[in-house]
């Protein structure tokens, strides 16, 4: 297989070239055209190979063209809920209404309506995306509406939440904000684009702590040199087949200049658990 460093330095060199933009393909068009088609075909047999069945579902992306490389997603085009994958999202919209100021916040767990019963202690806007921490998130929808949210929505391609979504309904928790698989990815990638703004620099920021000690950490622990991104969500299934819920991982690799989004979507465990599969499915490319 192609390594993650080779595969970073192919697509740059794709993104860079002096041929791109032609109206009518040059030899070295073809080349590149070629190369990219190499690695998708390897990088889609070795994860169809390693990751077989159906409750596994991906869509690995070129992170400058936002064109599909791999994928095994039955309609990817649909949206869906998707859990706290959207609270990066939220938090922009937050930041509109506030000047892009973020408090400060003390979850207590279960006392303050978090997923983690004993709390998250002192977190502000970094160590809440680092943690998905819900008790954060539900201070800051507190008082927004499902029209601040659907301004941010548009402003990065995906669906608006439904117009009666209030409260932790606006950070990903129940059915009221669906979105589709593929506009969330590249939402991911603009949101990269915007990486020099304050507010997503604690966005990303966040998203690398969560690979290091997060809920996104066994993405860490699944790669022998990690530098990535991760933001995970656990969402209402929407399988025929119904589950408990259905596991979301974003993940942006390498974390300074993502030359590829990897999203992982496991059928019937929380985002955690699909951040151990991300990176095992990372560290397969790589080998």
């Amino acid at each position: 297989m192609v390594g993650v460093k080779q595969i970073a330095l192919t697509l740059s060199l794709l993104a860079l070239s002096p041929s791109a933009g032609r109206a009518r393909p040059s030899a070295t068009d073809r080349a590149d055209s070629s190369v990219e088609s190499l690695f998708a075909q390897s990088a889609g047999e070795a994860l169809n190979r390693g990751f077989p069945g159906p409750d596994i579902s991906f869509l690995l992306l070129d992170a400058h063209t936002g064109r599909v490389l791999a994928s095994r997603w039955d309609r990817p085009d649909t949206p869906i809920p998707m859990g706290s994958l959207v609270k990066p999202f939220t938090a922009l919209a937050y930041g509109e209404e506030h000047d892009f100021r973020y408090p400060s916040h003390t979850c207590r767990g279960t006392a303050t309506g978090c997923w983690l019963p004993r709390g998250h202690g002192d977190v502000g806007l970094t160590a809440a995306i680092a943690y998905s921490c819900n008790s954060y998130f539900r201070m800051l929808t507190g008082n927004l509406t499902a029209g601040d949210v659907s301004t941010t929505a548009n402003r990065f391609g995906i669906e608006s939440p439904r117009r009666d979504a209030a409260g932790l309904q606006l950070a990903g928790l129940g059915t009221r904000w669906r979105t589709s698989p593929l506009r969330m990815a590249r939402a991911y990638l603009e949101l990269v684009r915007w990486r020099q703004h304050p507010a997503v620099t604690q966005i990303l920021e966040g998203m690398a702590q969560s690979a290091e000690h997060g809920t996104g950490a066994e993405v860490h622990r699944a790669l022998p040199a990690p530098d990535v991104l991760v933001k995970t969500g656990t969402a209402a299934c929407a399988h025929s087949r119904r589950g408990p819920g259905d596991g979301f991982a974003m993940t942006l690799m390498p974390a300074d200049d993502p030359q590829i989004l990897l999203l992982v979507r496991v059928h019937g465990v929380p985002g955690a658990q699909a951040a151990k599969t991300a990176g095992r499915m990372l560290r397969r490319i790589e080998n």
